[in-house]
């Protein structure tokens, strides 16, 4: 497996990570347990979870447990800020207060003593980016966390963070998580430049759009039973499945078989393949899955073959309509 940095860290990460977000929502502990041990047998290093996956803290249990001897050969990635209370609205959040909270729960979770990128899951806009920052700083200096970035960050929030860390002498965000794939292209207007400018390394998620581009969906056809796109019934049609996306997931399939590779290729190589994208987080329920996208993972497409592609997928061009 390919390995690149995370952003102009020293950090190397493989180029498909594995998404956790699945473990104890769609898989029990022994399944979990068995897709942890398939991303380490093909070479995936970069587990992505987050505290509030499963149940608020089940998906972090899995994979620590999952783990076990080898946690020391991975990079843990998990994320706070995020609701872990219905009740409590002070658990959640970038305060000083909830963040040295927040991490010694994820640490115990993890059964492990540090976090190598702990990322900020959203944008907190009742607390100071320099107190989120500072706590954060602090915790790489007691050794909890190696590195830290951001998710779901917009492209003026990541560069408030950037020019604050370097003011008040900080580490800054090593890596930005945001949704993007073939289909969600808005982050190229302005978190792609951004990282770009910055060092930044782009995680992206959803990068099959729950499915859509894995080629399993059909146009005018109903989910199927036991995917995703099928258990969240109308929100997936207007998240994950609208008219446009569906169109253009046909025309990328069929541009596809015309040049002998899969959907599933296209998805995952373009994303792996763009200069500012260190490693492309996509969550499985099998371990058939995960080495579907590892392989995939690897694909390159010549410059006719991605001129093709961003003629299907490519964000219009301002004043232009869309791109020709």
């Amino acid at each position: 497996m390919d390995q690149k940095n995370l952003g102009h860290s020293g950090l190397q990460v493989s180029i498909v990570g594995l998404g956790c977000m699945n473990f104890h929502t769609m898989n029990d502990a022994a399944q979990s347990a068995a897709i942890v041990h398939k991303a380490l047998e093909l070479g995936v290093n970069l587990f992505d979870v987050a505290d509030v996956y499963g149940d608020r803290g089940k998906s972090e249990e899995y994979l620590g447990e999952a783990l076990g001897s080898r946690r020391k050969e991975v990079i843990v990635a998990t994320k706070f800020a995020g609701p872990m209370s219905d009740e409590r609205s002070d658990m959640r959040g970038g305060s000083r207060r909830y963040i040295m909270q927040a991490v010694e729960a994820s640490l115990s979770r993890l059964n492990t003593d540090y976090i190598d990128l702990y990322q900020i899951h959203f944008y907190d806009n009742t607390t100071p980016v320099e107190e989120t920052l500072r706590a954060l700083d602090d915790l790489v200096t007691q050794g909890k966390v190696r590195y830290y970035g951001c998710s779901n960050y917009n492209g003026w929030q990541i560069t408030d963070a950037q020019w604050t860390a370097r003011t008040d002498n900080l580490n800054g965000f090593i890596s930005a998580q945001n949704r993007y794939s073939l289909l969600t292209r808005e982050p190229e207007k302005d978190v792609v430049p951004v990282c770009e400018k910055f060092g930044l390394g782009i995680l992206p998620y959803f990068p099959l759009e729950s499915g859509l581009l894995t080629g399993k969906y059909k146009k005018g056809e109903d989910f199927p039973e036991g995917t995703r796109l099928n258990k969240w019934a109308g929100f997936a049609k207007g998240a994950f499945a609208s008219e446009d996306k569906v169109n253009k997931a046909e025309a990328l399939r069929d541009l596809a078989e015309h040049h002998g590779a899969s959907l599933l290729d296209f998805a995952m190589g373009w994303l792996a393949s763009r200069p500012q994208v260190s490693s492309v987080i996509a969550g499985v329920t099998s371990p058939e899955q995960l080495e579907q996208n590892v392989i995939a993972g690897q694909w390159r497409g010549d410059s006719e073959t991605l001129e093709a592609i961003e003629a299907i997928t490519g964000l219009p061009q301002e004043g232009m309509g869309p791109r020709k």
